[in-house]
């Protein structure tokens, strides 16, 4: 039993799984530390020099040079900055993750149409040739 059990984990499709999942952990990392090294930089010159992921907004009149600080002074602090870099990274994971898998489903052969039987005439002709006989 138990190494029957052991020949379905060990399938292909399973160990397929598997593979997945380690590749778009790997995957995720690589294109979150492009999204945050690299595209919002670009995108912050852009829009005028600052960083996205250092914007934040605190309530009330004094201002804090850094988030680290809003917090230290006990204020709350909301990092739209770092939400917008999460979502340009879902973004960008999204449209890699569409193109793996439209170029995988390339590669894939159609699926082969199974042989059509004979039709319910045939079949109906074939049952009175044989009571005939």
């Amino acid at each position: 039993m138990l190494k029957e059990f052991k020949n379905f984990i060990m399938t292909g499709n399973v160990i397929d799984f598997a593979v997945a999942v380690i590749m778009a952990g790997a995957l995720g990392a690589v294109i979150n530390g492009f999204v945050s090294k690299i595209a919002m930089p670009l995108i912050g010159l852009v829009t005028g020099g600052a960083s996205f992921s250092d914007q934040f907004w605190t309530p009330g009149d004094v201002e804090y040079k850094t988030v680290e600080a809003a917090k230290e002074a006990g204020v709350a602090a909301v990092e739209y900055g770092a939400w917008i870099d999460t979502i340009i990274s879902l973004i960008v994971v999204g449209f890699v993750m569409f193109l793996i898998v439209k170029a995988y489903n390339k590669t894939k052969k159609p699926v082969e149409a199974a042989p059509a039987g004979p039709s319910e005439i045939d079949l109906l002709t074939e049952i009175r040739d044989s009571l005939k006989k």
